[in-house]
């Protein structure tokens, strides 16, 4: 340390513009850092979706989820798989260990997926994984209502228009509808048309699946040209679902119409939506990991201000049912006034004490250059600006003008001793700031390590309660760990270029409260 105060000294002007750049720096990277309520609380963890239409909740577990659990168990680096089989679908999430790559997790189990996928039912659809996003993802819930009160409408604006101009916004890994009438062809069939025509449902299912759908037929030349041939049967309304024709006896067609009717109508449904009663769609919308909420939000915004405009009249875009940001920038604000309140104190602390106006702005800038130092050690460890690493800096304030406040006081001692003396015997101003840095030396460091050490069990907390105290500890320790640097560095340096001409300095005597003080105190130690 030593070594260091010496070095600072003869390089003054470096240390300042060093200072300089760190705090333009620290500025740049804490407006640029992602923002977030907490720490990302979630392992990194890989949800499998699979379809099972028709299956109940029962046989959904025993021949779908059970095999896929069992798979994935002995997938390397998983700590704990968990499920949910509900009627037609089931959920299957795996847990990796903190610090997986959630890319390398999501290669693991697709891997092993390709294990089990010829031992589950016919019916099944294909397990796929759902995007990557965590419990904090959930960043807006917005909805959709109608005057004219038409679900199917509400739904489908909904799904084609606002869903899929939603996931092209930069940074949303998922949009997930609830509620309205999901579009579908239903066709109503008459079991004694059926019987009289001797037709199973199983027939008019299969014929419909197979006619619905467009073949590719090669390429027909003709002239010195080439014409692409397709065979054209994908369905486009429900008339011509009901002029199918299934089979044909002793030449009169069969076709769908005749056993039945074929209407557009709501799929059933498995839950449902309102806003203030009135019927609803509820858009959820998640982000993707280390995705700045606040930056996202206001993304989002500029897209809801184009798809308002988009809509039709008789349709109500509600956009604050639920806004994380709305939350993120109320506790920010909050932890800010905390930091704006303690530092006032401070000021009026260190005012009071030492009564010289260029003494105590050489202490007080200690108190940014901290916490921007703390900022860029929590970009450099990957961490985001929220409640905790905010709450850390807070609980910081009061210590991080110790240091300072020590050696701009034993400085200022100094100087106005070496003013008391005859001129003769008086020493260069550098010189005495740098025997006076080097007295309280060992004092600041010392107290300031100790005051580390107390934090330090933070970082060896496992699981959740480190994932969550840690970000807390490490800002604290940052901020003290660089208002410590800037009192062995920048105050000696600012207390070399402004206190040697202060009036206070030259007076050469302790100004006059402070004697008093001192008075009184030497009274206490000395009982008459």
């Amino acid at each position: 340390m030593d070594v260091l105060i010496r070095w600072s000294l003869r390089n003054r002007a470096v240390v300042l513009i060093l200072a300089i750049s760190m705090s333009l720096w620290g500025a740049m990277t804490s407006s640029q850092a992602p923002v977030d309520v907490f720490p990302d609380l979630t392992a990194p963890t890989v949800t499998v979706l699979t379809e099972t239409p028709g299956m109940a909740s029962t046989e959904v577990e025993s021949l779908v989820t059970f095999p896929i659990e069992s798979t994935l168990n002995g997938a390397p680096g998983i700590r704990r798989v968990r499920s949910s089989s509900v009627v037609g679908i089931s959920i299957v999430y795996a847990e990796f260990e903190w610090g997986t790559d959630i890319f390398r997790a999501r290669q693991v189990v697709t891997e092993k997926l390709g294990l089990v996928a010829d031992s589950l039912p016919d019916q099944t659809g294909e397990p796929i994984l759902a995007p990557i996003s965590s419990i904090m993802g959930e960043i807006l819930f917005l909805g959709l209502t109608s005057t004219l009160e038409e679900p199917i409408a509400l739904r489908t604006i909904a799904d084609t228009l606002v869903r899929r101009r939603l996931l092209a916004v930069t940074g949303v890994s998922q949009v997930t509808p609830i509620g309205g009438g999901a579009r579908q062809y239903q066709v109503w069939l008459e079991p004694i048309r059926l019987e009289s025509y001797g037709i199973s449902i199983t027939q008019v299912a299969d014929a419909i699946r197979i006619a619905n759908e467009n073949v590719p037929a090669g390429f027909l030349a003709q002239g010195g040209s080439e014409y692409l041939v397709t065979g054209v049967g994908r369905f486009r309304n429900a008339e011509e679902i009901s002029d199918l024709t299934l089979e044909s006896r002793d030449g009169v067609p069969i076709q769908v119409r005749d056993l039945g009717h074929v209407v557009i109508g709501a799929r059933p449904a498995r839950g449902t939506a309102s806003i203030q009663g009135q019927t609803a769609v509820v858009l959820g919308i998640q982000k993707q990991p280390e995705v700045n909420t606040l930056e996202l939000t206001r993304r989002v915004d500029q897209v809801l201000d184009e798809l308002e405009l988009q809509l039709p009249k008789q349709m109500t875009l509600h956009r604050n049912l639920m806004r994380q940001a709305d939350f993120i920038e109320t506790a920010l604000a909050n932890i800010l006034a905390v930091l704006r309140d303690g530092a006032l104190l401070v000021v009026l602390i260190v005012a009071f004490f030492l009564l010289n106006l260029r003494a105590t702005a050489i202490t007080l800038t200690a108190i940014p250059l901290s916490l921007l130092g703390a900022v860029l050690v929590l970009d450099a460890l990957g961490g985001t600006i929220n409640t905790m690493t905010l709450g850390g800096m807070a609980i910081a304030i009061g210590a991080l003008v110790d240091d300072a406040v020590i050696d701009v006081e034993n400085v200022s001692r100094r100087l106005r001793e070496n003013m008391a003396l005859p001129s003769a015997e008086q020493q260069p101003p550098r010189r005495i700031v740098l025997d006076a840095s080097i007295e309280i030396r060992s004092s600041i460091v010392f107290a300031t390590l100790i005051i580390i050490l107390v934090f330090l069990p933070l970082f060896f907390l496992a699981d959740l309660e480190g994932r969550l105290l840690q970000p807390l500890g490490l800002a604290y320790v940052a901020s003290l760990a660089t208002s410590l640097l800037v009192a062995v560095t920048v105050t000696p340096v600012l207390c070399s270029f402004f206190l040697p001409t202060s009036q206070a300095i030259q007076k050469g005597e302790d100004p006059s409260h402070i004697r008093k003080l001192k008075a009184a105190y030497q009274a206490l130690l000395i009982p008459a």
